[in-house]
């Protein structure tokens, strides 16, 4: 059984030689060529291919969002975003959106059906550059800051006692320190959690 694909694609020179080249190649045949994403939504659900490549910069519909509306009526059809952009926003969005795997358009044909094959087999091709960048991209993303993770070792031990049920005066024999370092260390625990209270720091720190 040859792979049946479905080509999205605006520029009509690169569309009918990818169209040409997949239809040529021995287990492959193409079945649908489309110029936008709105023509895809039309054609495509008539008759499902096994794989769909799809063009990002669309004319109208984007393809992020002709990939989304493809992987709602078809979500078992798999998705290649097929492009020239490199930009690690544009592919978490293509994924986020249903897309199972991302090739530049400057991949070799037999990079290209090799990824079409790989994809059919329910994997997630995806260029070294582009993954490079998607690692890149997790690398420098911040973790979001807990309110928690600001205290030092000592306010966090506060804190554990406050929870505990220990007033100011049992933290301070608790942990061999002075009630006036122990109240010192709870205004900063309160500042830092933004809360007003005792009640409150604990409910934070609980939750």
């Amino acid at each position: 059984m040859r792979i049946a694909v479905a080509i999205i694609e605006d520029n009509p020179e690169y569309r009918s030689n990818l169209s040409r080249y997949i239809g040529g190649a021995p287990g492959f045949r193409c079945i649908c060529a489309c110029s936008s994403g709105e023509e895809a939504l039309r054609m495509i659900p008539r008759s499902p291919p096994d794989v769909v490549l799809m063009d990002i910069q669309l004319p109208g519909m984007s393809g992020v969002s002709c990939t989304a509306a493809l992987t709602a009526v078809l979500p078992s059809v798999p998705v290649m975003m097929l492009t020239v952009n490199e930009d690690p926003d544009v592919v978490f969005n293509a994924l986020e959106a249903g897309a199972s795997g991302y090739l530049l358009k400057r991949s070799d044909p037999a990079e290209l059906l090799e990824a079409i094959t790989d994809l059919h087999q329910g994997g997630a091709p995806m260029t070294s550059e582009i993954a490079r960048k998607v690692i890149q991209s997790f690398h420098r993303a911040k973790r979001p800051e807990h309110p928690q993770d600001k205290l030092t070792a000592r306010e966090q031990e506060i804190l554990e006692c406050l929870a505990k049920g220990y007033v100011a005066k049992e933290i301070a024999d608790q942990l061999a320190i002075t009630y006036t370092t122990v109240r010192f260390h709870l205004r900063n625990i309160y500042d830092k959690l933004h809360v007003h209270s005792r009640t409150e720091a604990v409910i934070k720190h609980l939750g």
